[in-house]
This record gives structure tokens, C-alpha cells and sequence, in this order.
């Protein structure tokens, strides 16, 4: 089974996240904050990696410690999860339409953490949420599930379009990356090693 649970606890949060990566999509989350909340639920659904992800977080400061922390977690249980990486597809990538945002997103589980993203929103708030914690999420997942992430913008005016749209590309991109590939159960590198 390629399943994985972290627990992250500092000052600031108490995180814990399981996962599956050969799941259904099936989501129970409880961060704390209503849309990353939402967030997550499309993450899950759409990569077909069932995620349990609780946090108690800092929130009277504000939501950057509980979003970034559990990106934090999120990454190292991929990371986890995918143990030695034989046989996976590696790259992923996908183009999704969401209303006026089309968000491109391409991803190499490659343990080389990098990200693009070009994400620029209209407003600084999505509701209560600030825009600028979805590149933070996207940072922490990156860094640390070793993921080469690219995520652009093509269009969008609305907000909350332009983050759903983005997770929701993460998500399809981390699905096919994910999957074991039929025609190979090898490691999918020349260089013997991921």
C-alpha cells in the first residue's frame, strides 16, 4: 500500500496528514480556514489521493503558519508515500478551465524541488483568506515532497476561479504523476536514481 501519516507539531501548529495514493479522492479536512479547507477537498478529489489532514494553527495571528505547515506535512507524506518510485509515471501535467481562469500547471516528482508560479490575483483577499498563501502552500508542497512544480496562469480575473483552478490542475497533474505506469515498473530515470 502506498499510504503515508505525518504529524508536524511546533509552537505555531499541530498538524497531522494521512494520505493513500491509490485512494478514491476521499477527503476529511479540518485546518481551521473555511476556503483552504475547500482547497484541499479539490486537491483530494481531484488527484484520486485520499488526504485525512487536521490542524490546529496560530489563527488568532493570522492563516500563513497553518497553510504553510501543512504543505510542510502534505509534501513530506507524498513523499513518503511514494517510496522508492519504481514504477510511477513521474511527470504529470494538465490544463484546466475553470469559468474566466485557465490555469496550466506541469509537475516531475524528480526530489528536485523547484517552483514556477505564476499566479497573480486580482484581489488580496479571497474572502477572509489572503491570495499570496497559495503560492506559500505550493512553495511548502514543493520543497518538500521534491516536486518540480510550474503553475501559470493563462487567464483569469476572479479570485477564487484562479485558486480553485490551480489546485484543481495541481491535483489532475499529481494523479497522473502518481499512478504506476503499465508498460513500466522500473524507476523512471537514466540516472538509476529519484
Amino acid at each position: 500500500m502506498r499510504d503515508a501519516t505525518v504529524t508536524r507539531t511546533t509552537s505555531e501548529t499541530a498538524i497531522s496528514v494521512s494520505i493513500s495514493l491509490d485512494g478514491t479522492g476521499s477527503a476529511k479536512i479540518s485546518t481551521g480556514v473555511g476556503f483552504f479547507d475547500h482547497m484541499l477537498d479539490q486537491l483530494a478529489k481531484h488527484s484520486l489521493i485520499d488526504m485525512t489532514i487536521t490542524a490546529k494553527g496560530d489563527l488568532h495571528i493570522d492563516d500563513h503558519h497553518t497553510v504553510e505547515d501543512v504543505g510542510i506535512a502534505l509534501g513530506q507524506a507524498l513523499s513518503k508515500a511514494l517510496g522508492d518510485k519504481k514504477g510511477i509515471r513521474r511527470y504529470g501535467h494538465f490544463a484546466l478551465a475553470m469559468d474566466d481562469a485557465q490555469i496550466a500547471c506541469a509537475l516531475d516528482l524528480s526530489a528536485r524541488p523547484y517552483l514556477i508560479c505564476n499566479l497573480d490575483f486580482p484581489t488580496s483577499k479571497i474572502g477572509s483568506f489572503d491570495s499570496e498563501l497559495v503560492r506559500e502552500f505550493f512553495q511548502a508542497l514543493s520543497t518538500h515532497g521534491g516536486i518540480t512544480l510550474h503553475i501559470d496562469k493563462k487567464h483569469g480575473f476572479n479570485s477564487h476561479h484562479i485558486a480553485e483552478a490551480a489546485f484543481k490542475a495541481v491535483a489532475k497533474s499529481l494523479r497522473m504523476a502518481v499512478e504506476k505506469d503499465p508498460r513500466n515498473d522500473a524507476l523512471p530515470s537514466t540516472k538509476g536514481t529519484l
